[in-house]
């Protein structure tokens, strides 16, 4: 099984995305630009690559752990966020840092990644992304201890759009890059947590297996 754990944006978010990509030279190109279908739009926390069938509950039982792991580390925060709060006499706790409150992000500017064929168009993501890290991290920890294989990248939380390569003009991906990092969509909580199979092929869908509330 090919195997990663992503979260996925709102109805309202990628049907706001989806209709902005296809004004773009990408969206109206006569060449296929390989768009993603909006349905698949995700934003990976890890990618595990391929793990045997059999391995599976292993799996769950460690993303599980990464999430409880996440879950303390935040609370940590806020205590921290309280005792700072109420030393100074003034502010309030941010809402990123409370642990009954998920993180909120919103699809937000972008570019390009890659040259000549592997070029690839992509949306960024804003917002309380260090709790993101926070549980990127934790996820990535936990599967290191239960030693499956993950991508060992630092994380740059994106959604990859479209793998347009070199099927349309250099110019037309400068407009695209242009455009795309003006974009900012609407902000949405990531209330819940995925653990994904992917069936590659001309048109590769995602099957979810298992997930996990935020």
């Amino acid at each position: 099984m090919r195997l990663f754990v992503a979260a996925y944006p709102p109805e309202e978010a990628v049907a706001d995305l989806a209709a902005f990509v296809r004004g773009l030279r990408i969206g109206t190109a006569e060449v296929n630009t390989r768009l993603a279908r909006p349905e698949t739009y995700h934003l990976t926390l890890a990618f595990l690559g391929d793990v045997a069938d059999e391995r599976l509950t292993d799996v769950e039982e460690a993303v599980g752990r990464g999430v409880e792991r996440y879950f303390q580390q935040v609370a940590t925060a806020a205590r921290r966020a309280e005792r700072r709060t109420a030393s100074t006499g003034h502010g309030a706790q941010c809402a990123a840092t409370d642990p009954k409150s998920p993180p909120e992000l919103a699809l937000s500017g972008g570019g390009r990644f890659g040259r000549g064929a592997f070029t690839l168009m992509w949306i960024g993501v804003t917002g309380d992304i260090e709790p993101m890290r926070t549980l990127h991290s934790a996820l990535r920890r936990e599967l290191k201890r239960a030693r499956f294989p993950y991508d060992e990248r630092p994380w740059k939380p994106h959604l990859t759009i479209a793998r347009p390569g070199n099927r349309i003009p250099r110019a037309d991906l400068d407009h695209d890059r242009d455009a795309l990092n003006a974009y900012k969509g609407p902000t949405w909580p990531v209330r819940e947590l995925f653990l994904m199979r992917s069936h590659l092929g001309p048109n590769p869908t995602y099957e979810r297996l298992t997930n996990w509330l935020l």
